[in-house]
């Protein structure tokens, strides 16, 4: 199927013969293709992406963080790394605020991140850890010239941070060009080069950094640190439209996607139109159906049973579909459990910031794709001093109400029911493409809509990923580029939808990278995001 020539692009899809990468950041981009050019994995490049990414958007990537990898690999089998961290021990709701949930230094879970690319890089790659830490080693030695989405996320966040981070991110005027230079975060990155996993999570940093948060009244202890595995899954996926979709499964959110595809499949989307009314009408119904289902049944599956296989069964997902109204707009709780919901909104059924994503794919056919996070702007604000080493505020995507109804009540060891939900799809079996962004709970709907671009409208990659995006929220609003066309927003509005216009170009509605083999050329492709600084290469 051939794109519509009303497509735009700032840029074309990137493809070359033996291997591609996409991520947030063109310095990231550039090592995770150095590392397929000299005979790297898939793996090797998307771990090499994920820690340059660390040091070159430091607000929004680090050791400090959570995140997922999704693995193609090129026999046809897959697997997941969950390295999306744990509560502390000391982790009970009576622990928290609402404020000392969103910042500070109890807000931290479990950093995963370390384990995670190290756990990957171990199995799955064939690069030892020097030539894979060494990019960012340099960038944060050398510094780096800051981008345009660099200096306005510093500048966005920089309130956050407590001392030892204002010392090393407000010491730089936040302006393009400038370098900025991260010297303990080059040390921290070294000694995990040299040491590994170990020296994080049991050696001297784990231990600077278990002894800070303690020393700050956080929760987080060096035998939190030390317990600390990341966990190998088996993904989560449903048919659409003859593909096969694949993503991670729960405690990762990203059957809320499979969900809304299923019940999407209902309807002729192609005699809709590209993002005409009665395409973001059904398109945004079906989210506030599966959001309801995901708040209430999404958690950890080691504490609560989820029904997943009879959320996504036909005679479920048909009685819910039925649900829909083909004119007015529904109102919705919202992303997150908020209490108890009033009637007009959207029930569940019954059964009887600041993130970033990176991909890779090599000359053999592997595909590697990570979403990883250190939640809102620096995480919790708290960069622990000596090493450079942002920690998270994952804390905030848990529920601290003890009268909360939902699987994801915060709990000793307990994991995030989490948003980050990197996206694969096969077509006869073979990989086609991977795609996914960041965006709190955001995620679970652009990227679905960038799927769509390309399975239903024949998008090429990168017009996928750039075409105009709308974000369901509480009630009727919905946030929504100004690319839509007036006379559809209007009438969207007639609807009762309540439109917040983002402008043409928004990170309000994610930043999404994806990689894709031709089916026919078998070629590498790319795109990347211009809301932020994303850049695709290959080679």
């Amino acid at each position: 199927m051939a794109p519509a020539e009303s497509w735009t692009r700032t840029r074309p899809t990137i493809g070359g013969r033996h291997g591609a990468v996409a991520s947030a950041h063109p310095l990231a981009s550039q090592a995770g293709l150095d590392i397929l050019r000299s005979g790297g994995n898939a793996v090797d490049a998307v771990v090499t992406m994920a820690i340059t990414l660390g040091v070159v958007e430091p607000y929004m990537s680090g050791p400090g963080g959570v995140g997922f990898l999704l693995l193609h690999k090129a026999d046809g089998s897959s697997r997941v790394l969950n390295f999306s961290g744990n509560t502390p021990a000391a982790g009970t709701p009576e622990q928290f605020t609402p404020q000392s949930q969103e910042y500070g230094p109890r807000s931290c879970l479990i950093p995963g991140n370390v384990a995670g690319w190290l756990t990957a890089l171990d199995e799955e790659g064939t690069l030892d850890r020097e030539p894979v830490f060494a990019p960012a080693i340099r960038h944060a030695v050398d510094g780096f010239p800051l981008h345009p989405a660099n200096a306005r996320f510093l500048t966005i966040a920089l309130p956050r941070l407590n001392d030892a981070g204002t010392a090393i991110y407000g010491a730089v005027p936040h302006r393009v060009g400038i370098l900025l230079k991260q010297p303990e975060l080059a040390e921290s990155y070294r000694r995990i080069a040299e040491g590994g996993a170990e020296v994080f999570y049991g050696g001297e940093l784990g231990k600077k950094i278990a002894d800070h948060i303690q020393s700050q009244g956080g929760l987080l202890t060096r035998d939190d640190l030390a317990g600390y595995q990341p966990q190998w899954q088996t993904p989560i996926g449903v048919d659409y439209r003859g593909t096969h979709v694949k993503t991670c499964p729960p405690n990762n959110e990203g059957f809320q996607i499979l969900q809304q595809l299923r019940l999407l499949e209902g309807f002729d989307l192609q005699d809709c139109g590209h993002n005409s009314v009665e395409y973001i009408h059904l398109v945004s119904e079906a989210i506030k159906l599966a959001v309801a289902d995901r708040i209430e049944y999404c958690g950890d599956p080691d504490f609560c049973e989820i029904p997943l296989k009879q959320l996504l069964s036909d005679e479920y997902i048909a009685e819910r579909r039925g649900q829909i109204d083909r004119v007015w707009a529904s109102q919705s709780e919202g992303e997150r459990f908020r209490g108890a919901r009033d009637e007009a909104m959207v029930s569940p059924g019954r059964i009887g910031g600041l993130t970033t994503h990176l991909a890779a794919v090599d000359e053999m056919g592997n595909v590697a794709s990570i979403t990883q996070s250190l939640g809102n702007g620096f995480g919790s604000g708290v960069i622990v001093p000596g090493t450079g080493v942002a920690l998270n505020n994952f804390v905030w995507w848990c529920e601290i109400d003890p009268n909360c109804s939902t699987p994801n009540l915060i709990a000793p060891g307990k994991r995030w029911s989490s948003c980050m939900a990197p996206l694969h799809v096969l077509q006869d079996g073979r990989f086609w493409f991977s795609v996914a962004t960041p965006g709190s709970w955001g995620i679970l709907q652009t990227t679905m809509q960038m799927f769509l671009n390309v399975v239903e409208f024949g998008a090429d990659l990168q017009a996928a990923i750039e075409a105009p995006r709308f974000r369901v929220w509480e009630r009727t609003r919905m946030q929504i580029e100004t690319r839509i066309a007036a006379a559809a927003r209007n009438e969207l509005t007639r609807r009762h939808h309540a439109l917040e216009p983002l402008g043409d170009y928004s990170a309000l509605v994610g930043g999404g990278q994806g990689v894709m083999i031709d089916p026919d050329s078998g070629a590498r492709l790319a795109g990347a995001d211009p809301r932020r600084d994303g850049y695709a290469l290959a080679y």
